[in-house]
């Protein structure tokens, strides 16, 4: 297990999924809002593709984020779109709506971050967020990423087009433990 000052990430258990996909994904409107897909419904027991880990598919690196203080799972975590060329990959979290407003986004960024850096060895991580989606521009910032632009009107959710915002850091920007 990878660990911050409040968070651990872990790999996906089996009994992680059913929670995750009540508490994240069937939730049409939360769901829209993280995914850059239509939401649909599951049906119940199905494999859920954005939740099952695959261990041969090595682009992307999804985790469960726990509490380190109990242990209690409190969301998802992923690296994806790892380009082993250009040593760059993108960042996703989504916490349970019982464990937002904590910090817990920052410290799973900056977790997030030193797997990246230090164990994947990358040059760059990026994140593509909503433009009203402050919890994660706090996240991001606060662990030293720059905003690089506005994707306007890029991305359809719930009838609407709303901007996107893109932040990037660098290996040699990044400093361990800034977040705060």
């Amino acid at each position: 297990m990878l660990t911050g000052t409040k968070v651990g990430l872990r790999a996906r258990h089996a009994d992680d999924i059913p929670v995750l996909r009540t508490e994240l994904y069937d939730d049409a409107a939360g769901s829209s809002r993280a995914e850059g897909r239509p939401w649909r419904p599951m049906t119940p027991g199905a494999e859920d593709s954005r939740l099952v880990v695959d261990d041969k598919q090595q682009g992307h690196v999804p985790f469960s984020v726990v509490e380190l203080d109990g242990g209690e799972l409190a969301g998802t975590a992923t690296l994806w779109g790892i380009d082993t060329h250009n040593r760059t990959a993108h960042i996703g979290l989504g916490l349970r709506p019982s464990f937002r407003g904590k910090g817990y986004g920052s410290d799973v960024v900056a977790v997030l971050c030193h797997y990246g850096f230090v164990v994947r060895g990358l040059h760059r991580l990026q994140i593509e967020t909503l433009a009203d989606n402050f919890a994660m521009l706090r996240a991001a910032e606060r662990n030293g990423f720059t905003r690089e632009g506005v994707l306007r009107s890029s991305a359809w959710v719930m009838g609407e087009f709303l901007d996107e915002v893109l932040l990037g850091l660098l290996a040699a920007e990044w400093r361990p433990g800034a977040e705060g």
